[in-house]
């Protein structure tokens, strides 16, 4: 059994790797060891995220995936979360969060057939439970901020995300070397929209 860590940011503003002990206390505390770790700073609103399908096209039927909480791995659709649980079931991938127990039994490696097939069932249901949730959470916020974002409008104090000027430039650059967007944005730690947008600046297709 492998043990590969799936670490999430949604935004470059926040940390990616903030979880990283936990988990390689979670998984000390049965035995195992994290082989491999997988970051990115994406959305868990979107199924493109280059690091979850590395982890997945990496893994062996049995091992696990483990994640701090269900949201890193899903704040999905639940036609995109079917999408995604399909291509875990078919690679017969563990998954294991920290914040939902009834998962921590898939880390084991002595649990007899039945009562793993048991365990695999209950967790099933309950990262179902746990993806809408967040998922609900995601467009709740989504909303709040919206409506925030209009009402700040409407009385004339909005005025948007200030640019991050160096960040932009270092991407320009590394776009100019002819570096992949993946490898920008796992360097840099932005998203795939920012790379795209300053990607669209230097050829003109967008104003300054």
């Amino acid at each position: 059994m492998f043990v590969r860590a799936y670490l999430r940011a949604s935004t470059s503003q926040q940390n990616a790797l903030r979880a990283r002990t936990s988990l390689e206390a979670f998984a000390g505390e049965r035995g195992l060891a994290v082989a491999c770790w997988y970051t990115e700073v994406a959305s868990g609103s979107s199924l493109a995220r280059p690091e979850l399908f590395r982890l997945l096209g990496d893994a062996h039927p049995g091992d696990v995936l483990l994640v701090e909480q269900v949201d890193r791995l899903s704040r999905l659709t639940a036609g995109d979360w079917d999408r995604l649980k399909g291509e875990i079931g078919t690679r017969r991938i563990r998954v294991v969060a920290l914040d939902l127990p009834t998962s921590w039994m898939m880390a084991t490696t002595n649990t007899d057939p039945f009562t793993l097939r048991m365990f695999e069932a209950v967790n099933g249901m309950m990262l179902d439970v746990l993806a809408a949730v967040a998922h609900k959470d995601y467009e709740d916020r989504r909303r709040r901020q919206e409506q925030g974002q209009a009402k700040a409008k409407a009385e004339g104090r909005y005025k948007g995300r200030p640019e991050d000027i160096k960040r932009n430039a270092v991407i320009a650059d590394m776009l100019d070397r002819g570096m992949s967007w993946t490898r920008i944005q796992t360097g840099i730690g932005c998203s795939r929209a920012t790379v795209a947008k300053i990607a669209a600046r230097t050829r003109g297709d967008a104003p300054v």
